[in-house]
């Protein structure tokens, strides 16, 4: 995923967004296994889910601490991308792979 600008993020297919109750944490399931994330990993992929913007991911870290770091955000992310769970979006595609889009809240701000 170099390269990749800066934009937005979907969580790939078969990836969601879970709780393990036996650790009690947050967890990214994805096909080939499961991803432990802290609060504010967590925080940031639900942001993914629910909204568009980089500003809403910067609002909802200033929740839980003083400052963010837009460059770990975006480093975060595109590890994540990486590792192929997300996949970045040009701004101009209206749609997902499978169908998922922008009207669905799949994809958030980078």
């Amino acid at each position: 995923m170099n390269g990749a600008p800066a934009g937005y993020w979907w969580l790939r297919r078969g990836v969601r967004l879970g709780h393990d109750p036996v650790r009690r944490t947050p967890v990214m399931l994805h096909p080939e296994g499961v991803l432990l994330l802290n609060e504010t990993a967590a925080a940031i992929l639900h942001v993914c889910q629910d909204t568009a913007g980089a500003a809403e991911i910067e609002d909802v870290l200033a929740e839980r601490s003083d400052t963010v770091d837009t460059a770990e955000v975006e480093a975060f992310l595109t590890a994540l991308a990486t590792r192929h769970l997300l996949e970045p979006v040009m701004p101009a595609q209206t749609s997902a792979p499978g169908g998922a889009g922008p009207e669905t809240g799949r994809h958030c701000g980078g």
